[in-house]
């Protein structure tokens, strides 16, 4: 019979894992309380970072169907569950661990799909969901002036040939 609380354990993870679009691995050996209340505080808007139990979480992953933590989980582990903008949370990461070389990121999952510590690297090179749609409006935007300017050419041609001939008459006059 398992542990009534280890069960309760393996229920909250799984919880946490059907809740989140995405998770990340990370080792967060020789780090302070300071400085994971701080990478807490940073991530909190999009994510909960949470220290896992190793067993636990490798039995709440398989039970979720992801595949991405096993033989992954040694050593001290934490995930952050993602709720929000993976980007950013995958920035956050980064920016503590250029100043907090112990923090290293292990992989994690999005959408179902298993990412390795290269591809999360690359999503948090990424610019956010925000900045990408800009961009995007910005190129409808573009797209709808100059398709403007293209039909407005011929009538505003006509009216200054128009005018140009009045012009003429009005001398010849």
């Amino acid at each position: 019979m398992a542990n009534p609380e280890k069960a309760a354990a393996v229920a909250e993870l799984k919880e946490l894992f059907n809740a989140s679009n995405a998770a990340v691995l990370t080792e967060y050996r020789g780090l302070s309380v300071g400085q994971l209340q701080q990478l807490r505080r940073s991530v909190r808007e999009n994510a909960n970072y949470a220290v896992v139990k190793n067993t636990l979480t490798e039995i709440a992953a398989k039970e979720v169907g992801i595949e991405s933590f096993e033989g992954q989980m040694s050593g001290p582990s934490a995930i952050a569950f993602v709720h929000g903008d993976a980007v950013d949370v995958a920035k956050a990461l980064r920016d503590f661990a250029k100043d907090n070389p112990q923090l290293i990121v292990k992989g994690g999952y999005m959408d179902g799909k298993p990412l390795t510590e290269d591809e999360v690297k690359k999503l948090a090179d990424l610019e956010s969901r925000e900045v990408l749609l800009g961009k995007l409006a910005g190129a409808f935007i573009g797209a709808q002036t100059k398709a403007a300017a293209t039909f407005q050419a011929p009538i505003s041609k006509m009216v200054r040939t128009v005018e140009a001939l009045r012009a003429k008459q009005e001398d010849a006059a």
